[in-house]
């Protein structure tokens, strides 16, 4: 019997991975700036400040940069501030549905990158939340 460990995959590959799929779906067709040269660095910036600066000029979310795992596990952070900006209680068990649906997938579905660590949330406790923070305002 074979006990070896499978081999680590890099946080590298994974994002080479998803670049090159990104090409091959045409992604980055017709982008402003396309065969221009990147700009001089200026000795303290890093190709990722480059790129960050670049995503929030657009306009764009840079938590989309972030692979599943690390993506989800903001997503929980951030869920009190999403759901303060719902109205209605039916809404706030439609958006912590969807979230754990998602989480539940992603346990599910072999992925690649940092290890998936995030849990589910309690539905009812996260209405409870909410409920106190709309009476607090």
């Amino acid at each position: 019997m074979d006990r070896r460990k499978p081999p680590k995959v890099s946080f590298r590959w994974w994002v080479d991975r998803q670049i090159d799929e990104a090409r091959d779906r045409g992604d980055f067709d017709d982008l402003p700036g396309t065969g221009k040269p990147l700009p001089k660095p200026t000795g303290n910036d890093a190709a990722t400040d480059w790129v960050l600066r670049e995503v929030r000029k657009g306009g764009h979310d840079t938590k989309a940069l972030l692979p599943p795992a690390l993506a989800l596990k903001r997503e929980v952070q951030d869920l009190p501030e999403t759901l303060a900006a719902e109205r209605a209680e039916a809404r706030v068990r439609e958006v912590v549905a969807d979230l754990n649906e998602r989480i539940r997938q992603a346990y599910l579905n072999h992925h690649t990158g940092p290890p998936l660590t995030v849990a589910l949330v309690d539905v009812e406790e996260a209405v409870q939340d909410w409920r106190r923070s709309r009476a607090a305002s």
